[in-house]
């Protein structure tokens, strides 16, 4: 401190006592910046990260040099063997390369859900909470029509009319999950769109999309980001559930769901067959949600005055 007195007093600038010069202030830190930093604070959620990104890399990398093709049948229904540390299935494939598969299959469908479903309900719901009026009603109306549908049952009709193919079951569930994200993506327009810096762009002039897409969206992307996190891992299981009553992905496309509803029934004999997907379904949404969890802490503002 007295260096700093000194120094200011040397170069003829008074300074009161007790205050810092400007070059002596911390640099003020982004948004984004103190998001993160409460995120990696967040020790579930940073296990989580790491736990999803190893079953990623195994799913992705691992193929490439195992030994055996998931469609390749090999000798008869076998026990775990060093050969094969999972077994084989009734059909005689392997299992480690059917779960290696499903569970690409599975994260494919489920971040497709999530980008679709996002895209959907934050454009409704932001063209709603800003617009209002009769747009507003068109959009609710819609979200409750969609809501008091029975998803499971209408899903599984329309996977079963347009065949079970992985992007068809993932476009499926797409159009039956975006109805929360557009009632969360509403409320909050509503309440920006009464802000300054909304009122300040429509009196210069802007257009709508402008407002949306430059103003409006970009100061929702905390809730944004937590909701299509949480959805993918709401998207893992809705697959899993369809594909399990057998009307979700079809051969020659598989899935963990798949693989549980090809192996449950020989749960009491070779229970191994029905874990080891059931174990990779588990640690995948589990995985996602802790995240979920740790990215709403992180953007929640109240969290980051309580740590400051």
């Amino acid at each position: 401190m007295n260096s700093l007195v000194a120094g200011a007093q040397t170069s003829g600038a008074p300074i009161e006592e007790g205050t810092l010069a400007p070059e002596a202030l911390p640099e003020p830190r982004s948004q984004g910046k103190l998001v993160l930093r409460k995120f990696l604070r967040h020790k579930l959620a940073m296990v989580s990260v790491a736990v999803l990104l190893l079953i990623v890399l195994i799913a992705i990398v691992m193929p490439l040099f195992w030994p055996y093709n998931y469609e390749e049948t090999v000798k008869g229904f076998l026990p775990p063997s060093a050969d094969h540390p999972a077994g084989t299935t009734e059909v005689g494939k392997d299992m480690v390369s059917q779960v290696l598969r499903g569970t690409q299959y599975s994260l494919l469908i489920a971040l497709t859900v999530s980008v679709v479903s996002t895209v959907i309900g934050v454009v409704f719901g932001a063209l709603a909470g800003y617009l209002q009026g009769i747009t507003d009603t068109a959009v609710s109306r819609l979200t409750d029509l969609f809501l008091i549908v029975p998803q499971v049952a209408a899903a599984a009709i329309l996977v079963k009319v347009f065949t079970g193919s992985w992007y068809v079951v993932a476009l499926v569930l797409a159009l039956f999950a975006w109805m929360p994200i557009a009632r969360i993506t509403r409320g909050e327009a509503m309440s920006l769109s009464q802000r300054e810096f909304i009122e300040s762009a429509r009196a210069s002039g802007a257009s709508t999309g402008r407002i949306l897409f430059k103003h409006l969206i970009p100061n929702m992307v905390g809730s944004i980001t937590v909701n299509a996190t949480l959805a993918v891992a709401q998207a893992v299981l809705a697959e899993a559930a369809l594909s399990f009553i057998g009307l979700g992905v079809q051969l020659p496309d598989t899935s963990l769901g798949r693989i549980i509803l090809e192996n449950y029934q020989q749960f009491s004999t070779r229970p191994w067959l029905f874990f080891w997907p059931f174990i990779v379904l588990v640690l995948i949404s589990l995985s996602i949600n802790f995240i979920g969890d740790g990215l709403r802490d992180a953007f929640d503002p109240r969290q980051r005055r309580m740590k400051a």
